[in-house]
């Protein structure tokens, strides 16, 4: 019987591959790359890590056990990734307020 193989990519261009998916779902994000990782910087708290063969970011925090909740999603899927990102994205935008000063800048910025 072999291992199974495992398949990975290019973080950063998987990574850049996410952004362009998000920008597709109206999520602006940043990449940032260095030392054989990735990241998408997407809104405050929401950071997606590529080691090129996954995704993953930060859900929530269990309290009971005192531990960070990650999701994950294969690098090889970008775009489903972004789904999934997107979604998460908007429940935190909903979620969450602005502090007073950042809401100015917003409403300056939309318009």
């Amino acid at each position: 019987m072999s291992a199974p193989m495992v398949i990975r990519i290019n973080p950063y261009h998987a990574a850049e591959m996410l952004r362009q998916a998000l920008e597709r779902h109206g999520v602006v994000a940043d990449v940032h790359h260095g030392y054989g990782l990735a990241l998408v910087s997407v809104w405050v708290g929401v950071v997606v890590w590529c080691d090129g063969q996954r995704f993953w970011w930060r859900t929530g925090w269990n309290v009971e056990r005192r531990r960070v909740i990650y999701a994950w999603h294969p690098a090889i899927e970008p775009v489903r990734a972004a789904h999934r990102i997107s979604m998460h994205y908007s429940d935190l935008r909903r979620r969450q307020s602005y502090s007073l000063m950042i809401a100015a800048f917003v409403d300056e910025a939309d318009e």
